[in-house]
């Protein structure tokens, strides 16, 4: 099983959790079974009284999570062409479930968000009481360049973010730093790489009989101010009064061009970004937009509700697996796009992926219960 739980005794007796993404080779990327271990491991920490704090981590240098299990999904919508596979439909109620469990986990949960914290990766960083990011950590939603969308709960804090920047992360997929993440508020804590072993022996050591949110905390912030001199340099709150002005258009189609502009800017970082999304499909750009809009005033549960009829619509679209063949499957990085022109998606075609695709009540009706 990709999924390494342990447990560890302080002390004092409290016990601290640690979950451990162990798939290195597929970069901890989530499929459907780790996704429910994992769910189900973290339900039984939180029932546990012994159980006071969980740590959620990933093994291999090189990421935290690059994400879900796209490939699968893909060749299961080819599967059903024009229909919802049930792979997608369990693993998308599965995966949300999980990231909703983790922003209302009811217990200090911290997570180590180091190297590539991509797609389901940032769905899980962002649900930590805790996030944590180093050096290495390059945290991104990608999905533009599949055909998906900024999914498991990206609605959420895509949208929360200052300016039109939760807008510009969304349709080009661009990396965040670790000093963007704190800048932005997409992480809480700096630490050094090699900081995770002395983080996990202090948590053994402290006392969480009593006043435990303040021996926390001063345990997180000692440990960062041993590491901030490594931290990198900001890329995007410098750039958001130039991002804010090109994005201060009326439609997805406008926004689209102002940053397919940037391709051939002086500024190697917007001009990464603006080729990001020249390559990038153009259905996605306009459910970025309206999944933006819409979420303003959602709920988190309501945001997850929304989330998963929108993934299981793109499964019905052809965009996604195509997106995902061309990029991940074939390698060609030619994908054929069904509305290769932003200026040509119908506007029908959005609104079906905000419709209703199952019978009865909402799957995840009872995230808010």
């Amino acid at each position: 099983m990709a999924i390494h739980c342990e447990v560890l005794t302080g002390v004092d007796g409290a016990r601290i959790g640690i979950a451990t993404l162990d798939a290195p080779k597929a970069l901890n990327a989530l499929d459907l079974p780790m996704i429910e271990v994992l769910g189900e491991q973290l339900h039984r920490w939180a029932r546990d009284p012994a159980v006071v704090c969980v740590l959620l981590r990933g093994n291999g240098a090189k990421a935290f999570c690059a994400g879900g299990d796209v490939r699968a999904l893909a060749q299961a919508c080819l599967a059903h062409p024009g229909g919802v596979p049930p792979l997608a439909a369990s693993f998308f109620a599965a995966e949300y479930r999980l990231d909703y469990l983790l922003h209302t986990y009811p217990k200090p949960l911290l997570c180590w968000g180091h190297g590539h914290v991509l797609g389901g990766g940032m769905g899980l960083l962002q649900g930590a009481g805790v996030r944590i990011v180093t050096p290495s950590s390059r945290l991104a939603m990608p999905e533009i360049s599949i055909g998906l969308y900024p999914d498991v709960g990206a609605s959420w804090f895509l949208a929360r973010l200052p300016g039109k920047l939760g807008l510009f992360l969304g349709l080009t997929g661009a990396p965040i730093n670790a000093r963007d993440a704190l800048d932005l508020g997409l992480a809480d804590r700096f630490f050094g790489e090699q900081q995770q072993e002395s983080l996990i022996e202090e948590l053994l050591q402290l006392n969480w009989q009593e006043q435990t949110a303040l021996q926390l905390n001063s345990l997180l912030k000692a440990e960062q101010h041993r590491a901030w001199a490594e931290l990198p340099s900001a890329q995007w709150l410098p750039r958001r009064q130039e991002l804010d002005s090109l994005l201060d258009v009326a439609d997805p189609a406008a926004a689209w061009r102002a940053l397919q502009g940037l391709k051939h800017h002086n500024d190697p970082v917007l001009a990464d970004a603006g080729q990001r999304l020249d390559q990038g499909c153009p259905l996605t750009a306009h459910l970025v937009w309206e999944q933006l809009h819409r979420a303003r005033h959602l709920s988190l549960a309501q945001v997850f509700q929304m989330e998963y009829g929108i993934s299981l619509n793109c499964c019905r679209h052809p965009e996604f697996s195509e997106g995902v063949r061309a990029r991940l499957l074939d390698k060609d990085n030619q994908p054929r796009w069904h509305w290769p022109d932003v200026a040509q998606v119908p506007a029908a075609v959005v609104e079906a992926h905000f419709a209703k695709v199952w019978e009865g009540r909402h799957p995840l009706q009872d995230l808010d219960a």
